[in-house]
């Protein structure tokens, strides 16, 4: 049977974003100095100037609680000891948390990057 409580101290975003050269310490700082909802505003205005503001059809509004939850649940897994901690930290039971790792494939982002 696999081990639930999965260490999770080498699962970090920053880390693996760097190793496949996505990111850079320099882009880190700029992004430090911004808030969360300039970063949001800034991807989608790059997003919708790739498909030439053409982002009809695509529900914005109601996909925004999905999107934000999966980067927390990201956060939670590269910032914690354990999927336990993560779980704790983001005040759900761990059978709750599990489905939502299996909801949104967090254990796939980390193992294929």
């Amino acid at each position: 049977m696999k081990n639930k409580n999965i260490t999770t101290l080498s699962k970090s975003i920053i880390k693996q974003l760097k190793d496949q050269n996505k990111i850079s310490d320099e882009l880190l700082v700029s992004m430090n100095s911004l808030s969360i909802e300039e970063l949001i505003a800034i991807k989608l205005e790059l997003c919708a100037n790739s498909i030439n503001n053409r982002l009809y059809g695509f529900d914005i509004w109601r996909k925004t609680s999905y999107i934000v939850r999966d980067a927390v649940l990201k956060f939670a897994i590269s910032t914690t000891k354990s999927k336990k901690d993560a779980a704790r930290f983001l005040n759900l039971d761990y059978s709750s948390f599990s489905r939502l790792i299996k909801k949104f494939k967090v254990d796939k982002y980390f193992n294929e990057c």
